[in-house]
């Protein structure tokens, strides 16, 4: 392998693995603030353990979403130093603004609320937590607001010596595609973060242990599931499909594994895209969808892969296909399985029905996985271009570092990052297992209202 392959896979191992922790801190960051708002409204104490509970799950996130971010960042300068050169007078500045509400907002007022709910009062405590989430959020935009401009560049000029800088801070900004970006991402991380609440909940009363909590983070988890669900996919997930397919067709043709321009174009739900032949085998396809969902009318013509020069053709074409279909498979699953559970919760059947109980104990992992899949299936759909149409990724990359340093710092990372993983494991599982605190951890202070049982 060459050092280019070898410096791509690394740097999708570290972001991937990395934004295993960031996309359950921004979700649980607004279930904890709704916890608050819910024990300040009905003086009910449960719900301040409920929050309390989680805040200790969300700092172990949260730290080790710092430990693995900042050996990602640091891989623009070791293994992407040309990249880094010809745009850093344009994504230097959000990765910087990113770092600051990362490390000195949120984790200020992380500290404030997991320590100092005895000394505040319990407006102060909700508004710790509403800045840990403004924070965690705001950090987030940065980040793709800078990933937005690599898929959409605008408000730049080019210097002489043919590096990029801002020409518009606002401009910059304000860049449409990374405004239904962010919300589409944040939506996803809040579906991560409800699953896994509402999944804890369910083992809870599977278990029954902590049953009182089991049906707290059961109900939250399944409303907020299927708000987050619905928006995920309308109107974010439209919209930013259809900002896709207007500005990097070459991409939707990719997701779609749509070879040739066509006339009311079918959207495959099953299929393998067989690159030489240039078509899906066994497909099962429904006509005209893609035209509909693209441009409103069955009738329009969508373009193929034909229709652009193979060394424009997303990379890894296969990869690009089956991720998004994995993506888009799991949406529709989520939204199923969290109809279900809120008609039950509704009818006041879900606590004690087994049968959905387990299929939401079980989907924890797949809300990971979807957002992964997505993630993979942004990036991996503007290649061949690492800013698309200005930068190819063959021009990104430290040329004078070897493919046997790369292969090294990769294995390196992969032994370190499997030993973290095991102590995440172990740490969050026992969390889980003792519960939410425990009448000695609940004393009531000035911001802590006396435990009830209504």
């Amino acid at each position: 392998m060459n050092a280019l392959l070898l410096d791509r896979i690394h740097f999708a191992f570290t972001v991937t693995y990395h934004y295993l922790f960031p996309q359950l801190t921004m979700g649980l960051a607004l279930l904890m603030v709704v916890m608050k708002l819910i024990a300040l409204r009905t003086s009910d104490g449960r719900w301040n353990q409920a929050a309390r509970f989680w805040a200790r799950i969300f700092a172990i996130n949260f730290l080790l979403g710092v430990v693995t971010g900042i050996p990602m960042e640091f891989q623009f300068g070791t293994n992407w130093s040309e990249f880094s050169r010809l745009t850093g007078g344009v994504i230097g500045q959000p990765l910087a603004m990113e770092g600051i509400f990362a490390f000195f907002l949120e984790s200020t007022f992380l500290g404030l609320f997991l320590f100092g709910e005895k000394r505040l009062t319990r407006l102060q405590h909700l508004g710790a937590a509403a800045m840990v989430w403004v924070g965690s959020w705001i950090s987030g935009f940065f980040i793709i607001v800078t990933d937005a401009w690599m898929q959409h560049p605008l408000a730049y000029h080019v210097l002489e010596n043919g590096t990029y800088e801002v020409a518009s801070f606002w401009k910059f900004m304000l860049n449409p595609w990374a405004w239904i970006q962010y919300a589409h991402n944040m939506c996803g991380a809040v579906v991560t973060a409800s699953f896994v609440v509402a999944a804890t909940g369910a083992f809870y009363l599977l278990e029954k242990r902590h049953e009182e909590f089991g049906r707290l983070f059961l109900r939250l988890g399944v409303i907020a599931g299927l708000i987050s669900c619905v928006i995920q996919i309308f109107p974010t997930g439209d919209l930013h499909g259809r900002y896709v397919a207007r500005y990097q067709p070459a991409a939707i043709a990719g997701m779609e594994g749509l070879f040739q321009t066509r006339k009311g174009a079918p959207i495959v739900l099953i299929g393998q895209p067989d690159e030489r032949t240039q078509q899906i085998d066994n497909p099962l396809a429904v006509n005209d969808v893609l035209s509909f969902l693209i441009y409103g009318t069955t009738h329009a013509e969508v373009k193929g892969l034909d229709a652009f020069p193979p060394d424009q053709w997303p990379s890894a074409l296969p990869l690009l296909y089956y991720s998004y279909h994995i993506m888009a498979g799991l949406g529709t699953w989520f939204l199923l399985l969290m109809a279900v559970a809120a008609v039950l919760l509704w009818r006041g059947k879900l606590y004690s029905t087994r049968w959905i109980l387990w299929p939401i104990l079980l989907s924890f992992p797949l809300p990971y996985i979807a957002n992964t899949a997505g993630w993979m299936t942004t990036e991996i759909g503007r290649q061949p271009w690492l800013v698309y149409g200005l930068i190819r990724t063959s021009q990104g990359y430290s040329a004078h570092v070897s493919a046997g340093n790369a292969l090294f710092t990769l294995l390196g990372f992969l032994g370190l990052y499997s030993v973290l993983s095991i102590l995440w494991i172990v740490i969050v599982y026992r969390f889980i297992l003792t519960g939410p605190a425990t009448s000695a951890d609940a004393l009531p202070g000035p911001g802590t209202p006396t435990l009830t049982t209504a």
